[in-house]
């Protein structure tokens, strides 16, 4: 049951900080929308800022297993249509998956308010992009699929417009 109570706070607090941002989202008002007193939280929490905390330790792991990172990369496609089929796999976990778009929100609220949501936004807007799919293309050139090139300059412009139009649209 506590355990529960807990993933309960951690993801009403995810909606919150995602709508109002850390500033705005008061304890109060997020233990009253579970129907809790506010010193229930503190049998989970000791603070703000480790409700702020804890999801995005978890995030960080949830996006990593599902979609990648350049420390947990997916496996370099065999084929060009491998390439668009893993593409348009990441693209949809990203505009359709509840929790990631949420974490988007929470991270372009709070990215120039916290050092830690900046290195985040950073790196899953753009430079983690890059290096994920820098790795990834060097591995189809050493297939032969791809003509040798630089591949950081062809992962910059094969993800920089993709992320852009995700970051205005949803």
């Amino acid at each position: 049951m506590a355990k529960d109570t807990k993933e309960k706070i951690l993801m009403a607090a995810l909606e919150m900080f995602s709508q109002k941002g850390y500033a705005g989202t008061n304890i109060r008002e997020l233990t009253a929308s579970l129907g809790l007193v506010k010193s229930s939280m503190y049998k989970h929490f000791s603070s703000k800022e480790e409700i702020w905390n804890t999801p995005l330790d978890e995030l960080i792991a949830y996006y990593d297993a599902r979609f990648g990172s350049p420390e947990h990369l997916p496996p370099v496609p065999d084929s060009l249509e491998g390439l668009v089929a893993m593409t348009t796999r990441m693209t949809d976990f990203t505009i359709r998956d509840e929790t990631i778009v949420m974490t988007r929100k929470l991270l372009s609220i709070e990215q120039f308010r916290d050092e830690r949501a900046h290195d985040l936004a950073t790196k899953h807007f753009l430079m983690g992009l890059t290096e994920m799919f820098t790795k990834i293309f060097e591995g189809m050139m050493e297939k032969g699929l791809l003509r040798s090139d630089d591949p950081t300059m062809l992962a910059f412009a094969y993800t920089t417009p993709i992320s852009a139009l995700i970051h205005e649209r949803y």
